[in-house]
């Protein structure tokens, strides 16, 4: 079964490029990212660009809308994502609470929704 783990953090909080705790940051990452791999649970996963990058389009009857910045307004923001396959939801929950950024923000746990 695939899920979907949502990185969220506020930007900012966890360590920044060009400090020391960066370097051992992405190490940390690297290393759950290979973990993932070698378990045969990985099945993507991207960091994404700041949220001073995002764009939010609606269309309403048929008038289409695009708005800088994300749609929600939160301290914390959408930062990455990890699509793993795992046996159930308990594994899937024991490797987000693995992702770096759970020590600073937090990761929301989704299952993927299959159609037949």
């Amino acid at each position: 079964m695939q899920f979907l783990c949502l990185i969220y953090g506020t930007e900012g909080k966890d360590p920044q490029p060009g400090t020391e705790a960066f370097g051992a940051y992405i190490q940390e990452y690297e290393a759950f990212t290979a973990m993932c791999v070698e378990n045969g649970v990985f099945k993507g996963g991207e960091a994404l660009q700041p949220v001073a990058t995002a764009s939010t389009v609606t269309t309403e009857n048929g008038k289409v809308e695009i708005m800088d910045g994300p749609f929600a307004e939160t301290k914390e923001q959408l930062g990455g994502y990890y699509l793993l396959d795992c046996k159930d939801l308990d594994e899937a929950l024991s490797y987000a609470a693995k992702i770096p950024t759970a020590k600073y923000g937090r990761v929301e746990v989704r299952p993927i929704m299959t159609f037949e």
